[in-house]
């Protein structure tokens, strides 16, 4: 038996649309980079702008690199690294910096986006947090 959401998503107009709507009015910052080596950002959402203070427009084409800086822990980037080059989930955080150089901690998911047995592209889920 199908899931109520297997049912929805059933539909291709019904899914693109639930897509649209539910990436574009998250609360957390959602950013879509291509499955090439170089991973270029194909799409940010509006919470992405609010988290870092780029327009999502000016970041298409770019790397989520644009994000690290001095304090960006390595050990985290090489961990996120090894993930995507395996094809597997990464979650994790680390300070990352915000367009007018602010550093704050990020917590992020990264999910491959698989068709048919092949990775199409890669989705993060990043939200702002604090130390405790």
């Amino acid at each position: 038996m199908a899931s109520a959401i297997e049912t929805t998503l059933g539909k291709t107009e019904t899914s693109l649309t639930l897509l649209k709507v539910l990436a574009a009015n998250s609360f957390d910052s959602i950013l879509i980079t291509d499955a090439t080596a170089s991973g270029k950002i194909t799409y940010a959402n509006k919470a992405f702008k609010k988290l870092t203070g780029h327009d999502p427009a000016e970041v298409i084409g770019k790397t989520p690199r644009i994000l690290q800086g001095p304090g960006t822990d390595k050990i985290v980037i090489n961990r996120l690294t090894a993930a995507l080059k395996s094809g597997g989930k990464f979650e994790g955080k680390a300070i990352n910096y915000k367009k007018d150089g602010t550093p704050f901690i990020m917590y992020w998911r990264v999910l491959p986006i698989t068709v048919k047995g092949k990775i199409e592209a890669w989705l993060a889920i990043q939200r702002e947090g604090s130390v405790i």
